[in-house]
């Protein structure tokens, strides 16, 4: 099976300052950042994409401004968030930064917008997780609103109302692609299938094909709200690495991820990470995408046949730790070498 697919890389800025051997400053961190960025446009990957975070650690709280310094330095990667937590954001603002960067980057500028993995962002600019699927709701619509609109006309509860407002500039794309990125919320794929977005599935443990249901749940909302097939794409974001061989791709992942997820299962509940727990999601079936080229090539089109094809996949490398020498090497691999298999 063959699938017509963009492939590229996700990344959340993470420097693993307190991690032995990998300790580098802010400023070489971003340096290195946008030489990978630059690596991924001349390796022929089609996206990189710039999280967002509001913890130590990461150095993506202002994605827009990274974005914009790899647009200066590429030429024809997509350049989109990974994602934009739209909830805590003004959404004439996020619009704004974004239609700027579509200048910038001469059309290449994207938006998954989402509420996030961590909770950070709410504390922090005055927002109660109480309001958390209301506020997402309330902001989504603004935003494509003004999507749609140059002069816009809209209220809310959570912030002034607009009358007749213009909101400049505008993206040279028309309209600005938006997607909506999502976890295992069955109300956030019927909502994006209702909406006609393009969805992006963050799928980052257990088995890939256990998100079919709610994938198919997607697809008939989009198809009964009238949208066609063709508009309703599926994108899946990946923890992986790709290596020359799969004992190199092991002994490079491994220890900085079990060490990363073994750290966010304390706040969340999880059981420390297992050499064997790691294994198995390196399965068939698995999530993880660790591994030689072929191996990951294999695995990939076996996940976009179980979710009824996917038209993008990115690759999250951050939760390993990995050197900047490594994350270089598997960029080159994985534009060079395993999307032609998967092409």
């Amino acid at each position: 099976m063959k699938n017509v697919m963009e492939i590229g890389i996700d990344s959340f800025a993470a420097r693993f300052s307190e991690n032995a051997g990998t300790a580098i400053s802010d400023k070489d961190a971003m340096v290195q950042l946008l030489e990978r960025i630059e690596h991924a446009d001349h390796s022929n990957l089609d996206i990189f994409g710039i999280g967002e975070h509001h913890r130590k650690g990461f150095l993506d709280s202002a994605p827009t401004l990274i974005l914009a310094a790899a647009a200066a330095r590429t030429k024809r990667i997509k350049l989109t968030s990974a994602v934009t937590v739209l909830s805590a954001i003004d959404p004439v603002r996020a619009f704004q930064n974004f239609a700027t960067l579509d200048l910038i980057s001469n059309g290449r500028a994207e938006m998954v917008v989402g509420r996030g993995s961590f909770t950070d962002a709410f504390p922090l600019f005055g927002y109660s997780l109480q309001d958390y699927d209301e506020l997402f709701t309330e902001k989504l619509d603004l935003l494509l609103k003004i999507r749609e609109n140059e002069f816009v006309t809209w209220s809310g509860k959570f912030r002034p109302a607009l009358k007749n407002q213009p909101v400049y500039p505008r993206p040279l794309q028309d309209p600005f692609p938006v997607w909506l990125g999502v976890g295992g919320t069955p109300q956030s794929f019927v909502r994006a299938g209702m909406l006609g977005l393009p969805l992006m599935v963050a799928i980052i443990g257990g088995e890939t094909h256990r998100f079919r249901p709610l994938i198919d749940l997607y697809r008939e909302a989009g198809l009964k709200a009238g949208h066609s097939p063709e508009k309703l794409k599926v994108g899946l974001h990946s923890l992986g690495y790709v290596a020359n061989t799969t004992e190199e791709a092991i002994d490079g992942f491994y220890p900085g991820y079990a060490a990363s997820m073994t750290n966010i299962g304390k706040e969340r509940g999880w059981p420390p990470m297992t050499k064997q727990r790691f294994l198995d999601q390196m399965g068939p079936k698995g999530a993880l995408l660790v591994g030689s080229v072929e191996e990951v090539a294999e695995k990939v089109l076996r996940h976009a046949d179980a979710l009824g094809g996917i038209s993008r996949l990115t690759f999250q490398m951050d939760s390993a730790a990995l050197t900047h020498e490594k994350l270089m090497e598997s960029i080159g691999l994985i534009g060079t070498r395993l999307k032609p298999l998967i092409l």
